[in-house]
């Protein structure tokens, strides 16, 4: 798989969903959520197959929930550690931040 087919889609679910990127058949990365009644996404989750780690595909997963939130206008609570890890190493990210 190349650059080009790591598409990430985002599956709703009443209180939370996830991010995901189909990989292979019997593979995919995800980053799963949950959503408050203010529409607060607080970041649970992220995870890589060790057989894809190495190729930022964590990385497309956390920018594709910041531009949802930039166009959406929430705001994200990051508590899986790679999440809070990327939103150190992202300072213009901080108003996104809850």
């Amino acid at each position: 798989m190349n650059d080009n087919e790591m598409t990430v889609e985002r599956e709703d679910g009443p209180a939370g969903g996830r991010y995901v990127i189909r990989l292979s058949p019997h593979a995919e990365a995800e980053m799963t959520f949950t959503r408050g009644a203010d529409g607060l996404m607080t970041i649970t989750h992220t995870g890589v197959p060790p057989d894809f780690e190495g190729r930022g595909i964590a990385a497309r997963l956390v920018n594709r929930a910041i531009q949802d939130a930039r166009h959406d206008h929430f705001k994200i609570h990051p508590v899986c550690s790679y999440v809070v890890t990327q939103f150190r190493r992202h300072p213009e990210w901080a108003d996104l931040k809850a």
